[in-house]
């Protein structure tokens, strides 16, 4: 009859494998202003929300709005913070692109137009302004990667602090272990060599190794599909055999 291997008990969506809710404050984005309007805020306080490693602000707006957002580095407790395309070009102020010049750090930037913020959120994370085009503008984002986004979309102006957080050990396998159930995700990791037959499609054998083919198809049945899923290319890329 078989049994279920981890990865198939994980797709089916239990309570256990996702992340849990407890210690989530609230969703980081920014507020659903009309985008042609200036708003003031004054930073409440930093607050760290479970599973997330960069800070949170907690803002305070003109009309009693609050909101969270990934702080910046040099934002503290009781700093004023401006959101709107008249808002000063100034550390933790909200702007859209088109405001901000060439050159300029920005984060939590927008990918559309009053999203809220997607794109990078990470600590110590930061993209640069390249071009200002006619309706768009050229984002250098830290991976390396350009990408032309909307000129009204929003970014703030610095990088998010708590970079350098995971050169930190972790010196435990518990304190790893909450930071990753936080988040939904499995921990230890365990290769599917090392395990039995019954436990993982690579397991068994008096030697570690699969014992066949690691690429699955897409159509396979969910007890099968794991390693490369479809993939396309594997292992180093040369001239095929002669």
């Amino acid at each position: 009859m078989g049994k279920r291997i981890l990865v198939q008990r994980r797709g089916r969506g239990g309570s256990q494998f996702r992340a849990r809710k407890v210690g989530k404050i609230a969703p980081a984005s920014y507020p659903l202003f009309p985008l042609d309007e200036t708003h003031q805020a004054i930073v409440e306080d930093i607050v760290h929300e479970r599973g997330r490693q960069a800070p949170l602000a907690r803002l305070r707006f003109d009309d009693g709005t609050v909101a969270y957002l990934p702080a910046v580095v040099g934002l503290e407790r009781g700093a004023i913070v401006h959101m709107g395309p008249d808002a000063p070009l100034a550390n933790g102020n909200v702007l859209p692109l088109w405001r901000i010049p060439e050159g300029t750090f920005i984060s939590n930037i927008e990918r559309s137009i009053a999203d809220g913020g997607e794109l990078v959120r990470t600590p110590g994370g930061s993209a640069i302004v390249l071009t200002q085009a006619q309706n768009s503008v050229i984002v250098k984002l830290p991976s390396g990667r350009t990408l032309e986004l909307d000129r009204r979309s929003r970014a703030t102006v610095g990088i998010i602090a708590g970079g350098g957080k995971e050169e930190k050990p972790f010196l435990k396998a518990g304190n790893r272990w909450h930071l990753l159930r936080a988040r939904g995700r499995k921990y230890p990791l365990v290769r599917g060599v090392a395990m039995t037959t019954v436990y993982h499609p690579f397991g068994g054998g008096r030697h570690q190794h699969p014992g066949h083919p690691t690429t699955v198809s897409r159509n396979a049945p969910p007890g099968a599909k794991v390693g490369n899923i479809a993939s396309r290319k594997t292992g180093r890329g040369g001239v095929r055999g002669k």
